[in-house]
């Protein structure tokens, strides 16, 4: 398809697929925001979690729904894996991991919808969209969930520990409180901190991303003729059952590295 002379090409289709709907935020464009992104997360807060209120509202203590089974049984779930590495007062850690579980859970499941139906939305000249629905393939929404949990763990560094335990432990571990080691030990763990954000946003990121790609490489090659319909076809297929397990898996990762992230900031050494 093609529209005032512009050829739709393999690499156009990709491109406008894979880019986001954005508002300019000041002059010149410095400050822009995702809109599609804002918007779908959103969203999906919106109805995940006022599905799991509406439930919570009306449970009740006799023999539970449907429902309530199953928001149950993700509570219990999310909560064993709190006890299994958090050993304090978990009041504030398992509804943290439940909600990131559950919002990152639903963002990247939007990667089931077709890439095409967003182009309900809005159309620009070659008759693509510009709208990405999987909030998670953009690196500004995994890294906004990676610097949360991160503020998150420096504060109860700062509360558990002390401004004098946190700073102790930053020149003293792990190799001693030896005057000679001491900057040798605050290298070690300002890499550490530093990584930590890095990995747990773009490990979410990567894998949603790459796998939004094969999407879109497996449906064009099942565009290119009848070889291409049964080997792409299938291959797609194949793909997104395969999908499900990662869009469960990366949740499931982001989540267990934020618990890990908070036992570690309750530590006291």
């Amino acid at each position: 398809m093609a529209a005032e002379g512009q050829e739709l090409t393999p690499t156009s289709y990709i491109g406008h697929h894979l880019t986001n709907r954005t508002v300019s935020l000041g002059d010149g464009a410095f400050w822009t925001l995702h809109l599609d992104t804002w918007l779908t997360a959103v969203m999906l807060g919106i109805v995940g979690f006022g599905f799991l209120w509406w439930i919570a509202r009306g449970a009740t203590a006799g023999i539970p729904n449907r429902r309530q089974a199953f928001v149950e049984m993700l509570f219990d779930f999310v909560d064993d894996q709190v006890k299994g590495i958090f050993h304090g007062n978990r009041a504030f850690v398992a509804p943290l991991a439940l909600t990131v579980f559950v919002w990152v859970f639903l963002m990247n499941a939007m990667d089931f919808i077709p890439v095409d139906l967003a182009a309900l939305f809005t159309e620009n000249a070659l008759h693509q969209h510009e709208w990405k629905p999987v909030p998670t393939s953009d690196v500004n929404t995994t890294f906004a969930l990676a610097l949360s949990v991160f503020a998150l763990m420096l504060f109860y560094n700062l509360k558990i520990k002390g401004v004098g335990g946190w700073i102790h432990e930053l020149f003293c571990t792990p190799f001693g409180s030896n005057i000679l080691v001491m900057p040798l030990n605050f290298l070690f763990n300002l890499v550490e901190y530093i990584s930590k954000p890095l990995s747990h946003s773009l490990r979410l990121y990567g894998n949603i991303y790459a796998g939004e790609i094969i999407f879109m490489l497996l449906w064009m090659w099942a565009a290119t003729g009848l070889v291409g319909s049964v080997f792409g076809g299938a291959l797609a297929l194949g793909w997104a059952i395969f999908h499900i397990l990662i869009v469960a898996l990366q949740a499931y990762i982001f989540m267990m590295l934020t618990i890990v992230y908070m036992a570690m900031a309750h530590e006291s050494h």
